[in-house]
């Protein structure tokens, strides 16, 4: 990226105690099971209480913490709204099929259906806060909030605006079951294993920076289903090449080990060739294990910018300097990578 990009608010809602003014996760909560779900605020604050009731779980968790994104950045509303989805409102979705099959396709309510498509988040901020902007949902897997932000980023190289970006999904009974069924989540009487989980977290994106401004993004990348290791160190080296940067100038690797041991050697693998120095920590204990969680990352690796310390629940190995560029790597299941590279401003 040739011009420099600034996070000036950030708002997020996690399975930690993430949202608002709260302490920067010194008590992480405790795992139990092989799911966790969101602490939701207390939303009267910050959602009509009227628009409250008509909206599904996901949407008040999308809103809020766009609005606190917003207010953080001292906005009233962005030029542009983008966001990444891997699933969409599945709350919804899950009522509107339970009831076709309860009806047996008769009489059915229209309004679960109109709200669990996957640009219905996205939509619902942009009502509320009357902008008619430019606004995108991306629903590209485990690349949903990459690319929502790859496309911020291409906005902001062209023209100056301010643009909300975010990272939404959730986790229901119904979709818990349904993946659990397929073995993909941790076996409760096992140590190791993936733990389900979700979160919404909205950035507010400008050329310019702010008075609240957390750190600059320098650029980031995406790999699909690469054939072995070897091709992914050379892809990190190449990324951090074409920034004019090498592994010595990261002060911290934020990697996405989820639990699952033979997915998460790849990490070890890389940490070993590429930064065998390096501090690192990992993330998807405190947020579990969804396709947008890269946005918790990016979340998690602003503040510690902004603060300049690294909490000793992300911290995995190294000292906890005061970092001046992070490293998020990411993989969901083996077949998505990707980098996202931040430093402090």
């Amino acid at each position: 990226m040739s011009k420099a990009v600034y996070i000036n608010g950030i708002g997020t809602i996690s399975p930690q105690v993430t949202f608002g003014d709260v302490p920067f996760l010194e008590t992480p909560k405790e795992i139990t099971g092989n799911r966790l779900t969101c602490i939701e605020p207390e939303y009267t604050g910050w959602i009509d209480p009227k628009a409250i009731r008509r909206m599904s779980r996901v949407i008040r968790m999308g809103v809020a913490s766009a609005a606190m994104a917003l207010k953080e950045a001292g906005l009233d509303k962005p030029d542009a709204i983008i966001t990444g989805t891997a699933f969409g409102c599945l709350e919804d979705t899950g009522i509107f099929l339970t009831k076709m099959i309860e009806n047996n396709e008769h009489a059915l309510n229209p309004t679960p259906f109109i709200q669990s498509t996957h640009n219905t988040i996205g939509s619902q901020v942009a009502l509320l806060l009357q902008c008619q902007g430019y606004n995108q949902t991306y629903s590209h897997r485990a690349f949903s909030f990459e690319h929502s932000l790859l496309d911020a980023l291409m906005m902001l190289e062209e023209k100056s605006l301010s643009v909300l970006v975010g990272g939404v999904d959730e986790v229901t009974d119904h979709s818990f079951s349904i993946m659990n069924r397929f073995g993909l989540y941790k076996d409760e009487s096992k140590i190791d294993g993936i733990i389900q989980g979700e979160g919404a977290s909205y950035f507010l994106l400008s050329g310019e920076k702010g008075n609240n401004t957390y750190a600059r993004i320098i650029n980031l990348a995406t790999l699909y289903k690469p054939i072995d290791v070897i091709e992914i160190q050379k892809w990190i080296k190449t990324f951090l090449t074409n920034q004019s940067l090498n592994a010595n100038d990261v002060d911290l690797i934020l990697l996405g080990s989820n639990g699952d041991v033979a997915k998460d050697s790849v990490y070890s693998e890389v940490i070993s060739s590429v930064f065998s120095n390096a501090t690192h920590g990992v993330f998807k204990h405190l947020c579990g294990e969804y396709q947008t969680s890269n946005a918790f990352a990016m979340w998690t690796a602003a503040k510690i910018l902004k603060d300049g310390k690294i909490p000793s629940t992300i911290l995995k190995h190294g000292a906890s300097q005061n970092p001046k560029r992070i490293l998020i790597y990411n993989q969901h299941l083996g077949s998505h990578h990707s980098l996202i590279l931040l430093e402090s401003c």
